[in-house]
């Protein structure tokens, strides 16, 4: 190897498990769910007197049902190239549910969500974040997909700060031209100590499986609606944090995704 191994394998063992270091803690250690921690909230709070956007009911969706899903496997690509067309606002409903819609809020070690996609323990330790350009009765700008209530919350409008750290969100400047052009950005930011109060340590790498599970989601959903996506890990963490105004310790963007109608 060409690069210092030492420094690799530090940074590798986040993919292992952590039993030999969890052996090292003190004599008697407990989680915070053992120690009776209250549960952290499942879902970021919001002011009550907020107005929150209704999505389109899961059970009226017609969108992606008739759709095998062999051939949405069969057809999973990265597509990079979009057009201005909007998404329409139940295709929009359907790509936040296929991702993060939730079935029940349980009392399943204390209290979890069942979603869409799996989690340790039922923690669910992602927030969606969106940057909606092209999305049929959406003013464009920053949202926040509320999962249990299946609502949409108004972040703000996109102004001229905004649209230029859209434009610096890219570490690749071969995937920033197309990253803007789409209907919408999805950015999910993970909440660690939602998994770190019942796993501490362990939380790093369940939370990047996780991570994974939902956005494999996206892509299969926008197979089904004939939709483009392109997942992004190359991003500026500085940028998209700021933008969402997340504090980048208790709070921070992990993927990114851009979704558009396909040319």
């Amino acid at each position: 190897m060409s690069f210092d191994r030492d420094v690799i394998l530090k940074y590798r063992r986040i993919l292992r498990t952590f039993d030999e270091d969890i052996e090292k803690f003190p004599k008697g250690f407990q989680t915070d769910q053992e120690k009776k921690v209250p549960n952290p909230p499942l879902q970021k709070p919001y002011s009550e007197e907020e107005k929150l956007i209704d999505l389109a009911k899961i059970d009226d969706i017609k969108c992606g049902k008739e759709i095998p899903l062999f051939f949405t496997l069969e057809m999973r690509r990265s597509h990079r190239t979009y057009t201005d067309t909007p998404l329409t606002f139940e295709e929009f409903s359907f790509l936040l549910w296929s991702t993060q819609g939730v079935h029940e809020v349980t009392k399943h070690h204390g209290s979890g969500t069942k979603r869409v996609v799996p989690s340790g323990g039922a923690r669910h330790p992602f927030e969606t974040y969106l940057i909606v350009t092209h999305v049929e009765g959406l003013n464009p700008g920053l949202y926040r997909y509320l999962a249990i209530e299946h609502k949409l919350q108004h972040l703000k409008d996109l102004g001229d700060r905004e649209k230029e750290l859209i434009e610096k969100i890219s570490m690749q400047h071969f995937l920033s031209d197309f990253i803007s052009k789409g209907g919408v950005i999805f950015v999910w930011a993970a909440i660690p100590y939602r998994m770190e109060w019942r796993y501490t340590i362990a939380s790093s790498k369940v939370i990047a499986i996780e991570a994974g599970h939902i956005c494999q989601n996206l892509y299969l959903a926008c197979e089904a609606l004939g939709l483009g996506t392109c997942a992004i890990a190359a991003y500026n963490q500085d940028v998209v944090d700021t933008l969402f105004e997340l504090d980048g310790e208790d709070e921070f963007t992990v993927y990114l995704a851009p979704v558009g109608k396909m040319s």
